[in-house]
């Protein structure tokens, strides 16, 4: 078993023979690493924070710090999994209200022990692989949803050089090789050819309307009868562009209307 996939364990008690004695029921088991060892709940926070461990066993009457004050100090998210080991009965039932996996009352034995890191091994385990199942979710609804497409635009104007939001853009017009973004008020020359500009802007909101123009569909104010059964395309921001015959059914299909 690689160290990638041992779970990893702290054990935290004021007594080094307590300590010992849980160190050498884990010696056995090769799917468990303990990670530290600490004597007292400010130690224990620490390592916590630094080494994240998938369990702690933790003691909850210790100096300065107990058990219970060393989850209260740590992030929700954060919370490892937790094997109370204890010689006082009484914290039981605020044991299992911050959902601790077991708690193990000294002294006991190591039928009782075993008992209680099997159980949680079988959480921690399934924990995982839930975990594994949600990232194998998303990375195939991610492949599902097919390319990325551009969420920004580099623009260099006037000696600056800024993003502009897809979002923001109304229209685009070509240049030659070049092409023009309009925006809600002015205009801005990219060096990048219609064509493979349209290639990079998701279709669901760009939609090439002409041979020279694209217009980000939820932008447009109006449209307008022409001639030669042509339409001008009104947008938001004032601009007028023409809808070509050959690009009439795309535009119909995309706004959902007769034309």
């Amino acid at each position: 078993m690689t160290d990638a996939t041992r779970i990893r364990a702290l054990v935290v008690d004021d007594e080094p023979l307590a300590r010992a004695m849980i160190r050498e029921m884990l010696d056995s088991d090769s799917e468990v690493e303990i990670v530290a060892e600490c004597a007292n709940g400010r130690e224990a926070v620490e390592v916590i924070k630094s080494s994240a461990p998938d369990i702690v066993f933790l003691d909850i009457q210790m100096p300065e710090i107990g058990g219970f004050e060393v989850l209260e100090s740590l992030e929700p998210h954060a919370h490892p999994y937790v094997i109370f080991v204890t010689a006082y009965d009484q914290y039981a039932v605020r044991a299992f209200e911050v959902h601790a996996l077991d708690y193990l009352l000294k002294p006991f034995d190591r039928e009782r022990f075993e008992g209680a890191w099997q159980r949680a091994k079988s959480q921690i385990k399934l924990d995982r692989t839930s975990r594994r199942d949600q990232d194998i979710i998303a990375l195939l609804e991610e492949l599902k949803a097919g390319p990325r497409f551009l969420e920004r635009l580099v623009i260099k104007n006037g000696g600056r050089v800024f993003f502009l939001h897809v979002q923001d853009v109304h229209c685009i017009e070509a240049e030659g090789n070049y092409v023009r973004v309009y925006d809600n008020q002015k205009g801005y020359l990219l060096r990048e050819t219609i064509s493979s500009l349209e290639e990079q802007l998701d279709p669901k909101q760009f939609l090439r309307i002409h041979r020279s123009a694209i217009v980000k569909i939820d932008r447009i104010k109006e449209m307008q009868p022409w001639f030669h059964g042509e339409y001008r395309i009104i947008m938001e921001n004032g601009k007028q562009l023409a809808l070509s015959r050959n690009y009439r059914a795309n535009l119909q299909e995309a706004v959902g209307n007769g034309l």
